[in-house]
């Protein structure tokens, strides 16, 4: 059995192209190919546990995969990210590899969905990236746009002025040009390519300022109780895309917004079908198209899998 630390994880990840690797993984679920169970959750007064394990048929792993979002841990000087992940053969069942990444690799796989619903569904002209939020998944979620958008100008919208300085000059040395604003709206008045990465439980953004255009990708509501969208700008869209259309009716903006009425269940397409083809993408510049992405277990398998044969590869 091999057990990696976050460190040896984190010197393995720049070695990997993790787009194709996770697409891969989308691919293989819209296709059927994959088994996934429903997410296991543990909702405490402080954070939230999220239990996600499967398997793609006839592959090498299954994996089990515990990460915890407590969102505030930044005052006692912690991660809001923590977790690990189990790869098991799935031949035998043996434990091939224990990866106490403390959520890294959630969070990279995370951001790595983020560029590839970008890549399929933003428009081609990107006139400013907007970002609601400014923890650790604002951060990966920019870093990982650079690779489908030339685009480098961005607006941060966060609740508080300090979290915006902060990501301004953090963002700005990896070349982007950041500005911050204090009033949400601005997020949607002013930039066509948006991410919102929020475990927000009330809508931020409101449909009254969506132009045509836009491309959103909410992930932040990954749990049944968080929104970070007014339903109605689903139901304004021209295209809703999930990464699991069956996870995501039961979870995320796509379940508050069929919850709500804004948006019938046959109105859904999922993002494994664009990637291999099946289901066009973005086709007109002023579509508006959202991506809900609530984290599917196929991505943990994919990244796990890439991680340990990386690792393997090194060993004398």
């Amino acid at each position: 059995m091999n057990i990696m630390t976050r460190q040896e994880i984190e010197a393995i990840l720049p070695s990997l192209e993790l787009v194709p690797i996770i697409e891969a993984g989308f691919v293989a679920y819209s296709k059927g190919w994959a088994v996934v169970p429903p997410v296991g959750e543990l909702l405490l007064d402080r954070g939230d546990v999220h239990i996600k394990y499967g398997y793609i048929r006839h592959d090498d792993y299954y994996v089990i995969k515990i990460a915890s979002g407590f969102y505030d841990n930044g005052r006692y000087g912690l991660s809001t990210s923590n977790g690990l992940m189990l790869l098991f053969r799935q031949q035998t069942g043996e434990l091939q590899s224990v990866l106490l990444d403390e959520g890294r690799l959630t969070d990279i796989r995370t951001a790595v969905a983020g560029a590839i619903a970008a890549k399929h569904l933003a428009p081609t002209d990107v006139e400013r990236i907007g970002i609601v939020g400014a923890g650790i998944q604002a951060r990966l979620q920019l870093q990982h746009l650079a690779a489908a958008t030339p685009c480098r100008k961005v607006l941060v919208w966060d609740r508080t002025d300090a979290q915006r300085e902060q990501y301004r000059h953090d963002m700005s040395a990896h070349g982007f040009q950041v500005e911050m604003t204090g009033e949400q709206q601005e997020i949607l008045r002013q930039c066509n390519l948006i991410v919102t990465c929020t475990p927000a439980t009330e809508p931020l953004l409101q449909v009254a300022d969506l132009r045509p255009g836009t491309h959103i990708t909410a992930v932040g509501a990954d749990t049944p109780h968080k929104q970070e969208l007014d339903g109605a700008i689903l139901g304004r869209a021209d295209l809703v895309v999930a990464d699991s259309i069956a996870q995501c009716l039961v979870r995320g903006e796509i379940h508050q917004a069929v919850k709500g009425g804004f948006l019938a269940e046959g109105n859904i397409v999922e993002l494994g079908s664009i990637v291999y083809g099946a289901i066009p993408g973005r086709e007109d510049p002023e579509q508006i198209t959202v991506a809900d992405l609530t984290g599917v277990a196929v991505q943990d398998i994919q990244i796990a899998k890439a991680v340990y044969e990386a690792a393997v590869t090194t060993l004398p």
